[in-house]
């Protein structure tokens, strides 16, 4: 990890090297925190980051989720991003919230536990990189979205993403797929995914998903290039018969996906739809497109 200057913690701008919290911290034991995943990037106007206002809408939805209350308004949030991008001299950077809850009590309980608060960022390229990934079908699902609230961001949930992305390693594979509770696709570790079959966009329903920002980015993107999405059921069948797959996501941004365990897709090439999407794609996160300004948030 490339490290920065500054990080910052509970409304103060701290060194990297001191923004320490305590082992007893209550969300490093039960994972009762909240988080969210947004980029900065390089503009003809400087440095924007890319829809920072929705990203903050769901850090404090999902901090509902869990009864938490952040000590910091989103307009004292907005700013802190802001000017962290500024004393960290940076022109591009991945940017991570986070909302735990912190040292002063034990037990599953967190009512009582003080709410914390930290930004940090740091440069990083793409996720899954640039070629077309392989990826294989976990033998872990996705939780249930009756024993979570699938659409808010928790620490804890991460550790399903965790076992399938181990799982991938071992099976000598970029990223997992993971199916829901009835045997449907459901998403990525850290992804929503996407198909494409006789020019026809196709994704998952969003009730065992995290419904990404960037998943709704592709929506609006796609309609706007005059291509059908829609939300449907997909199987596995489906999934490996498909013209094209790829993944969605702020880390990932758009990932063209060449095998699903040894079934090759679209001769292991990146797709002219998936071409299309992530080419716009990146013409809007660098502000080359008027009309998607709004999704940018210049640093000034």
């Amino acid at each position: 990890m490339e490290e920065t200057k500054k990080i910052w913690l509970d409304g103060k701008f701290v060194n990297w090297q001191d923004a320490k919290i305590h082992v007893l911290t209550h969300t490093l034991h039960y994972g009762g925190g909240v988080f969210e995943g947004v980029r900065a990037y390089r503009t003809k106007n400087g440095p924007a980051v890319f829809r920072l206002d929705d990203h903050l809408k769901r850090f404090y939805s999902s901090a509902s989720g869990i009864e938490m209350k952040i000590p910091f308004s989103k307009k004292e949030l907005k700013q802190a991003v802001l000017k962290l991008i500024k004393i960290n001299k940076v022109s591009e950077c991945y940017i991570r919230p986070i909302a735990f809850y912190g040292y002063g009590k034990m037990g599953l309980d967190p009512h009582g536990a003080p709410v914390q608060v930290a930004i940090a960022l740091w440069p990083w390229s793409s996720y899954l990189g640039e070629k077309p990934i392989k990826v294989i079908i976990s033998k872990f699902i996705r939780l249930h979205p009756e024993s979570v609230i699938s659409n808010a961001k928790i620490c804890g949930y991460y550790v399903n993403s965790i076992y399938a992305s181990l799982e991938a390693k071992k099976k000598k594979a970029d990223e997992a797929l993971l199916l829901d509770y009835q045997g449907y696709l459901a998403e990525g570790p850290g992804e929503n995914i996407f198909i494409v079959k006789n020019k026809k966009i196709f994704t998952p329903f969003k009730f065992s998903i995290l419904p990404g920002i960037t998943r709704e980015t592709v929506f609006k993107i796609a309609k706007d290039l005059k291509l059908s999405v829609k939300e449907k059921k997909i199987t596995s069948k489906e999934l490996k018969s498909s013209d094209e797959v790829f993944f969605s996501g702020t880390a990932a941004e758009i990932c063209p996906i060449g095998q699903i365990d040894k079934t090759i897709i679209n001769n292991g090439k990146i797709g002219k739809i998936t071409s299309q999407i992530r080419d716009l794609y990146r013409k809007i996160i660098h502000g080359e497109e008027k009309k998607y300004l709004n999704w940018l948030t210049l640093v000034k």
